[in-house]
């Protein structure tokens, strides 16, 4: 069974560079992990247990970006200079972000629940929010620039109709994540407690993009033949 139904990997064996960009993002994850002691007490162990949401939300958003740069890697199999500089950048902005990941969702999860959390007046949750829209935006604008490199050399990567247009398809959905970080972004400048609600635009608009472009994909796949 192929990977994927209608993209033929072109990467073989795992290279050094998936190898050391698997390593850091262990790394972040254990980050998110490395602040907490095991707990001695009840109420340490209540303390610890309400930390499991927020941990599991920012466990997932890795694991995304962890995902996105695996289907890059194994798609086009690329190592010239200019991919590894962009992996590089990535690693880092990761690394950098994974406490304010942490400490945004766990203010918010904590507010939620109605337990103490930082206090933050208007303005300092205005920069929280912008300094993760920043984050949000820079991982998501790297990998468009990966997508981007990779179209323009798919005569070098021989990619046919169905996976050009598959990377168009990428290209744009990154796109879209930019776009909806430069809203919160702006929304943090006037209404910090907006900003975080714009990222629920995430789920539908890549759902609506998803049910347009993939539909085209599958047009083209049955009219290429390629199915």
């Amino acid at each position: 069974m192929l990977p994927e139904k209608y993209f033929r990997w072109r990467s073989g064996e795992i290279t050094r560079l998936e190898a050391f960009c698997d390593v850091v993002f262990g790394f972040a994850l254990t980050l998110l992990v490395v602040s907490l002691e095991v707990p001695r007490n009840y109420a340490e162990l209540m303390e610890a247990m309400r930390g499991f949401v927020p941990f599991a939300i920012c466990f997932a958003q890795l694991v995304m970006i962890w995902r996105a740069h695996y289907i890059f890697s194994r798609r086009y199999g690329l190592e010239d200079s200019y991919t590894m500089v962009l992996n590089v950048v990535l690693l880092f902005v990761v690394l950098f972000y994974v406490y304010p990941l942490k400490f945004v969702f766990t203010t918010l999860f904590l507010e939620i629940i109605g337990v103490s959390a930082p206090s933050l007046d208007e303005l300092q949750a205005s920069v929280v929010m912008r300094i993760y829209a920043v984050g949000f935006a820079s991982v998501f604008m790297l990998f468009l620039l990966m997508y981007a490199h990779a179209y323009n050399l798919r005569r070098e990567l021989e990619l046919n109709p169905v996976e050009t247009l598959e990377t168009r398809n990428a290209l744009q959905e990154n796109c879209l994540m930019v776009l909806i970080a430069a809203l919160a972004f702006f929304a943090a400048l006037h209404h910090p407690a907006w900003s975080g609600w714009t990222y629920a635009l995430i789920g539908p608009v890549l759902t609506v993009h998803g049910t347009i472009f993939g539909k085209k994909v599958r047009m083209l796949a049955e009219k290429s033949g390629t199915v």
